[in-house]
């Protein structure tokens, strides 16, 4: 007799440990997904794609419902569906309609949230995240309609959805807490290349900034930003991009061992034993995950384990960052700032846009900075990860792999 598996999180990161799963062992469970969105699997990484205008959202989906139903998968999707309490002692998951669904192992791919600052007139009309497919269509709907838009984050995503709402078609102001725009990824070099790139595009900058408020009208919609140094900025259409928190609040209902998010060891497995927890939602050693690469590897190990193989293990390993706006180049990997004990090899044609700073540590490359010219990103994270010693290669290693 199949065993039970109940997946809570249609998204990503649940879905593909089920694919792996279904690879490795197709007859071991009966899988039952619970989703909140109303649709099936769709690429999250690729929304910003989706309101540029580049790819519609039937490009972007994974797995429709077909899908499910050909692999003896029982999807509930839709809000009603989304599990509202987990019963670890009767192994039970309870949905908001009623639905109860049993299981002997679990998996929580409950993804994360976005971070919401803390401003008066959060609550006006035309405040928006950029996490999902309802916040691309709003984000349409307003291009059609609006004029001013601004964007709260100069990070990956802030910058995504900037460039995405200039192309279609809406004055943009970015607004970023700090002097350097993507500060977490990118040296101030390669921020300076990215911003006039960017602004050539269309997108304006407010950095270093601080907002007081955003203000609303009569009808409680959003008009205008306030600064702290006094200063407004008219808004029809304010996106927040300033990061994501691991959605734990299930789990921590239910008395899972959580800190920042759901606590699980090598083999994803969280402090109740027939529990896993994959994706955005975990905790692995002390780190929380945003981007894609950790959650597809987690997903491997988790089905190794899940199929009952039990040999993989998964460790964290530094995961590069893209920036997805076409015609900008841009990998960073690593500790791209180092310290007092690093070197610095740089690269740099001002005529061509293109920048390199590679960082080297006890023989070793730690970290990368590519602007312009990332055709050797993925060279330079194998001796990252590999911790490969630069003795043979290190005066030409700027130049690439095959220098010429």
């Amino acid at each position: 007799m199949k065993q039970k598996l109940v997946v809570i999180g249609n998204g990503m990161a649940g879905m593909r440990t089920v694919e792996e799963l279904l690879a490795a062992a197709p007859e071991q469970y009966q899988i039952t997904v619970f989703g909140a969105e109303p649709h099936g699997n769709y690429n999250r990484i690729l929304l910003s794609s989706v309101l540029a205008g580049e790819k519609s959202m039937g490009d972007i989906l994974i797995n429709d419902r077909q899908w499910y139903a050909d692999n003896g998968i029982r999807l509930f999707a839709g809000g009603d569906k989304a599990v509202t309490r987990l019963d670890r002692g009767k192994k039970q998951v309870h949905a908001q309609d009623g639905t109860v669904a049993d299981y002997d192992r679990l998996l929580i791919a409950t993804g994360s949230n976005a971070v919401r600052p803390d401003l008066p007139g959060m609550d006006l009309d035309g405040v928006v995240s950029f996490r999902d497919i309802v916040d691309v269509e709003t984000m349409l709907a307003y291009s059609q309609s609006h004029r001013h838009a601004v964007v709260l984050g100069g990070g990956l995503l802030g910058l995504e959805a900037a460039n995405g709402l200039v192309q279609r078609g809406m004055s943009v102001t970015v607004i970023h807490n700090h002097a350097v725009l993507m500060n977490r990824q990118l040296d101030p070099a390669a921020a300076q290349l990215l911003q006039a790139a960017l602004a050539e595009r269309g997108i304006n900058f407010k950095l270093a900034a601080k907002t007081e408020a955003l203000l609303g009208d009569d009808n409680g919609h959003v008009q205008a930003v306030r600064f702290t140094d006094g200063s407004e900025l008219p808004c029809d259409l304010f996106v927040t991009a300033i990061g994501v928190r691991p959605n734990i609040a299930l789990a921590q209902a239910a008395g899972l061992y959580c800190e920042r998010g759901i606590v699980v060891n090598d083999t994803l497995q969280s402090y109740d034993p027939s529990i896993y927890a994959v994706g955005e939602c975990i905790q692995h050693r002390g780190d929380t995950f945003g981007l894609v690469a950790p959650l597809f590897e987690q997903a491997k190990v988790c089905a190794n384990h899940l199929s009952q193989h039990g040999m993989a293990q998964y460790l964290t390993l530094p995961t590069a960052t893209k920036l997805k706006v076409t015609g900008i180049n841009l990998f960073s990997v690593g500790d791209f700032l180092g310290d007092a004990d690093c070197e610095n090899i740089y690269f740099t044609d001002t005529a061509l846009g293109i920048y390199k700073k590679l960082v080297i540590k006890a023989g070793k490359l730690v970290g990368a900075v590519l602007y312009g010219d990332t055709v050797d990103g993925g060279w330079y994270q194998e001796l990252l990860e590999q911790r490969a010693d630069l003795a043979g290669i290190r005066e030409g290693m700027v130049f690439g792999s095959s220098p010429t």
